[in-house]
């Protein structure tokens, strides 16, 4: 198999998988588990969105779980990345020392409307703003969700998912993200929209975003490394979705593509028993469902 020699793990679970919890979380939960996913050797993870409480309750105290988690990031090594949503948001980021924004425009016009109340058109000239003012300031990545399926049925065309991609590496994006935002994605149609993608601009410049709605995240992930990709994102226990697409359901479990990679001898640098000490605290203090594989087998202590 045409496999990448190492992968890079982006870990989402404090950001895309806590936001998607309905019981609140607390505080010194959330600092507990990403201070332990740090020890696992994530170089990269998303631990915070800045957005408005009464959009997203759990993320208000977004600005103290930096304070409290900075240290252990830094110490581990772990750049912390927080998705933004407006001017407020970035200057936040900034004034907090976070290492890289995520900015999320969906392909969707439907889906953008119910993610942030603004067409894909306006969101594009907001980007464009912020990077012109905030650029020299800090990294910016462009996230594009539903690039592999919407959930409110529009036709997602290769071409425009280029084109948007394009927008963001014209703007001075080092990286454009691709999410399959309520898991419709297949092998074929991965490697449909990946492989002109990854002809025009790199695969060194892509990530993906996979989430396991439909049990194929990892087949997804697989079809990806053959096509040369070797950045994906994924969550602790599996946890996540989207609260403003229906249908959605987590994303795919960073133990699970641990695992797969692991037993196919593709390198990540990641810990398995630091990232299953983190998966346990999840399941211990988070109010949510673990869908994992790999947790269900780290109950199992006897075979029959």
């Amino acid at each position: 198999m045409n496999l990448p020699k190492s992968v890079e793990m982006i870990e989402v679970c404090p950001r895309d998988g806590f936001q998607n919890v309905h019981e609140p979380i607390t505080h010194d939960a959330k600092v507990a588990v990403i201070r332990q996913l740090a020890k696992a050797g994530f170089k990269r993870m998303e631990i915070v969105s800045f957005v408005s409480p009464k959009a997203i309750p759990q993320m208000a105290d977004a600005r103290e779980v930096v304070e409290d988690t900075q240290q252990a990031l830094r110490d581990n090594g772990v750049e912390s990345v927080a998705l933004v949503p407006n001017q407020r948001g970035v200057e936040t980021a900034v004034e907090l020392g976070i290492n890289e924004i995520t900015y999320v425009i969906s392909v969707s016009e439907k889906h953008n409307m119910a993610n942030v109340r603004r067409t894909p058109a306006e969101s594009m000239e907001q980007f464009k703003a912020l990077i012109e003012e905030y650029g020299h300031k800090i990294r910016f990545r462009l996230a594009l969700a539903t690039a592999l399926g919407c959930p409110f049925g529009e036709v997602i065309r290769t071409e425009r998912v280029a084109e948007m991609a394009r927008f963001g590496f014209d703007l001075g994006c080092k990286e454009v993200m691709l999410a399959d935002t309520v898991g419709m994605a297949n092998p074929v149609r991965v490697t449909n929209l990946m492989e002109p993608l990854i002809r025009e601009f790199g695969a060194d410049r892509l990530i993906m975003h996979l989430h396991d709605t439909r049990g194929l995240a990892l087949a997804n992930t697989l079809a990806a490394m053959q096509l040369g990709l070797y950045k994906f994102e994924s969550a602790a226990g599996g946890l996540g979705g989207c609260p403003f697409a229906p249908g959605a359901a987590g994303n795919v479990a960073s133990e699970d593509v641990l695992n797969m990679l692991t037993e196919m001898g593709v390198e990540t640098g990641i810990s398995g028993d630091e990232l299953h000490k983190a998966v346990m605290l999840i399941k211990e203090n988070i109010p949510a469902p673990i869908v994992s594989h790999m947790a269900h087998l780290y109950k199992q202590t006897t075979c029959a």
